[in-house]
């Protein structure tokens, strides 16, 4: 059984951005990549994940190459960066949860793209 991080930890990242490599596909299936600030009580945790031309990107901080920006709750981006809960994102969006800043045209056309379970179920392994 893997080791469990707290979500968004540094040793988090360090174990997602293994899991990432080991589950790239040779062409991601997206052509977006997005800034995201994860407010966690007083602190906010910024990363960038996605895709460009045929690239994976992920990592702390963020990338000049975004898109867009989505900003929410911890709660939020675990249910959907972890869990893999489209329905939950939705939900969320709705409620006024998630903020977008951006290109929300890409974003739609990239929402119903189903991800990659494999590499959800390894990230939900190694999450606390």
């Amino acid at each position: 059984m893997p080791e469990k991080y707290p979500f968004l930890s540094d040793a988090w990242f360090d174990a997602a951005e293994t899991l990432i490599r080991e589950h790239e596909t040779t062409a991601p299936p997206v052509n977006l990549v997005m800034n995201l600030e994860v407010a966690d009580g007083d602190r906010t945790i910024e990363f960038f994940m996605g895709a460009k031309n045929g690239e994976t990107l992920f990592g702390k901080g963020k990338t000049d190459a975004a898109d867009l920006t989505l900003s929410t709750d911890i709660d939020t981006a675990r249910q959907v960066f972890v869990s893999g809960d489209q329905q939950a994102g939705m939900q969320a969006f709705m409620a006024g949860k998630v903020r977008v800043q951006g290109d929300m045209t890409k974003l739609m056309m990239q929402g119903s793209g189903g991800g990659n379970a494999a590499l959800s179920a390894a990230l939900q392994e190694i999450t606390e």
